[in-house]
């Protein structure tokens, strides 16, 4: 009796490129043809789907082999959940970090006055809609807020180089350590 072998229809991998540092991680089918891949990646890397030449790295990085015929599905080669796709550009025209050099790239700057000055800015927005910085406080929040920074004051007097403490961040967990020095 033969037994079915299974594999998912998709695979998870990552994808690298020798043009930039990016890593990305994209679920991709495994009957696509290596042609119509090459498409996907051209997309993310940047690369031309021309001039790309795309290996498969194990999950250690060493190559197992090399994506070249563009008639052959994903799924004829034995790319597994984690590993990487590699993609070489092999264009000689294009330099390594080309993608990442933002010193090249024309920006537009205004300086803050003419930014106040607009009327079809968030800032004018949340200014009519009194939002932000802009919300009117009622006498109430106003004096809560004088509270809670005295209470702040206070508390930070009543510490001292060497005493112990607990420094809690959001999303991460609570570190502890020993005070080393006040900034007052």
């Amino acid at each position: 009796m033969a037994s079915i072998i299974s594999t998912p229809s998709t695979v998870s991998v990552q994808i690298t490129s020798s043009m930039t540092s990016f890593t990305s991680e994209k679920r991709l089918q495994r009957g696509d043809a290596i042609s119509t891949l090459k498409g996907k990646l051209e997309l993310i890397t940047g690369c031309s789907a021309v001039t790309m030449e795309v290996q498969l790295l194990d999950k250690e990085g060493k190559l197992l082999c090399v994506l070249n015929n563009d008639d052959a599905l994903l799924g004829a080669y034995p790319v597994d959940d984690n590993m990487r796709l590699h993609v070489v550009d092999k264009d000689p025209t294009k330099k390594v970090g080309q993608f990442e050099d933002l010193s090249a790239v024309e920006k537009y700057e205004m300086d803050t006055e003419e930014y106040a000055k607009r009327t079809d800015s968030v800032r004018a927005f949340k200014e009519r809609n009194k939002l932000g910085q802009f919300k009117e406080k009622t006498p109430e929040e106003i004096q809560k807020e004088k509270e809670k920074a005295q209470q702040e004051e206070e508390a930070a007097k009543a510490i001292t180089v060497g005493s112990r403490c607990e420094v809690k961040v959001a999303s991460a967990p609570p570190r502890r350590g020993e005070v080393m020095f006040v900034g007052m």
